[in-house]
């Protein structure tokens, strides 16, 4: 996974891979064998994932038994999010065509015509 540089010009931190890492997703999938002459001693299957919530529903990986599904904050995270073109935070995709960024106050054509 190539990391770009961050769109704001400064010198990207750990914070920005964390974020990348967790927008984006990663998998790891790994099969190590030890053998000698030819017998395997030892097998070692490795399957991991790294996300967040959002990107783990988007892609529809399952999530560890015990997590509760009903809460606010999970509805939430289903919403269809996407950048706002000016400030570059996630908003939900119906609210960015609607009316526009909370954030910056960015306004989609759609939302001008609605104010005219």
């Amino acid at each position: 996974m190539a990391l770009e540089p961050s769109r704001n010009g400064s010198g990207g931190g750990l914070a920005d891979v964390i974020d990348r890492i967790l927008d984006k997703g990663l998998v790891i999938n790994a099969d190590i064998a030890v053998s000698v002459t030819g017998i395997e001693l030892l097998g070692i299957k490795i399957r991991a994932t790294l996300a967040s919530f959002e990107t783990a529903a988007k892609y529809g990986l399952e999530f560890p038994s015990g997590t509760n599904l009903e809460i606010p904050a999970w509805n939430e995270a289903l919403v269809a999010k996407e950048n706002c073109p000016q400030c570059e935070k996630k908003v939900s995709m119906e609210e960015l065509i609607s009316t526009g960024c909370p954030w910056c106050g960015w306004m989609s054509a759609k939302a001008q015509k609605v104010v005219s």
